[in-house]
């Protein structure tokens, strides 16, 4: 999950260079053949080594008449909606090599479901932690950026699910570390998370733990942009990475020295909307169109988390239970 903001471009554009191709030394490695690879691993098969999939799979989707008379006459009338998205690492969300261009999960959802309302959208690349509150003040329609459905979340958004992904560990490949269980395992270390995030959020509720245990707390390191984060790892100012299952899986596939730790926590992850948004209706009834036309499964497909599908689209469903303690 990203936190950049729509004014750092070419700040964001080269970290996001150096995450890619010098800072981490790419390996010539990619994911698997989703058919095959591990649930929620990353990897479109027949793409380039290290290429970002490009395949359409948004042009050919037809209007969803049905969906469509669920919008609000005024949103019919503009013909069009606002999109805050952040722009992360693959295959969530990420730049082609022109620095401009946005790709991914997140992105060809959007894009499929617009096109299915008959709507177009204006796209606006916002700071992950900027969005929901920019939501709730009306300034954009919609928001996406891996957004996992919590509890908390729910008081103030309204969502509507389009995938399943969660929360995920990774090391340096020399970490004694096997799987992250429990977070009383990560006591005495430094973890490296995105602000604003789940994963800052569910160390922070947890950091007494260490305590109770008879433990050195861990540190909860803060990164505005995800390549940081990798960096700080990398570098060895942090020992573990939490972040999205899906962005780890990819991202340890592209990186020499890393490893992929294990699933920790499954979240629904949906658009965002203010809190009593009229166009929840409409998105889902587009989000399930999707799934019957074989659209929703071609756009895993191509990114290669056919492990993150969902069942149905859900408006707002209840947060998905943590791991036990």
């Amino acid at each position: 999950m990203s936190t950049r903001t729509s004014t750092g471009t070419a700040r964001t554009t080269l970290a996001f260079a150096l995450i890619t191709a010098t800072a981490l030394t790419l390996t010539a490695c990619a994911g698997g053949e989703p058919a095959t690879a591990p649930a929620g691993a990353s990897g479109a098969p027949g793409a380039a080594k290290n290429a970002l999939p490009t395949e359409d799979v948004v042009s050919a989707v037809a209007r969803n008449e049905d969906a469509a008379k669920l919008l609000p006459a005024d949103v019919r009338r503009r013909g069009g909606l606002t999109l805050a998205s952040s722009v992360g690492t693959p295959p969530s969300s990420a730049y082609l090599p022109d620095g401009r261009t946005v790709v991914g999960v997140d992105a060809d959802f959007a894009g499929a479901v617009a096109k299915a309302l008959g709507l177009e959208l204006k796209r606006e690349v916002v700071g992950f932690e900027a969005i929901l509150p920019a939501l709730g003040s009306g300034k954009y329609d919609v928001g996406t950026g891996n957004f996992g459905v919590t509890e908390e979340r729910r008081k103030a958004i309204d969502f509507v699910t389009y995938i399943n992904d969660g929360q995920g560990f990774a090391s340096r490949a020399d970490s004694p570390l096997k799987a992250v269980t429990d977070l009383t395992q990560l006591c005495g270390l430094k973890v490296a998370v995105n602000a604003g995030t789940t994963f800052e959020r569910t160390l922070e509720q947890n950091k007494g733990r260490c305590a109770e245990a008879g433990k050195q707390p861990y540190e909860v390191n803060v990164y505005s942009e995800t390549g940081a984060i990798w960096m700080s790892l990398q570098q060895g100012r942090s020992d573990v990475v939490m972040n999205t299952i899906n962005g780890v899986r990819y991202a340890v596939t592209q990186q020499r020295n890393v490893k992929f730790l294990n699933e920790y926590r499954r979240l629904d992850v949906g658009f965002a909307f203010k809190k009593g948004t009229p166009l929840a209706p409409a998105f889902q009834a587009a989000v399930n169109g999707l799934k019957a036309d074989g659209t929703y499964d071609r756009i895993l497909r191509k990114w290669g988390v056919t492990g993150s599908g969902i069942p149905t689209s859900r408006i707002s469903p209840p947060e998905l239970p943590a791991p036990e303690k």
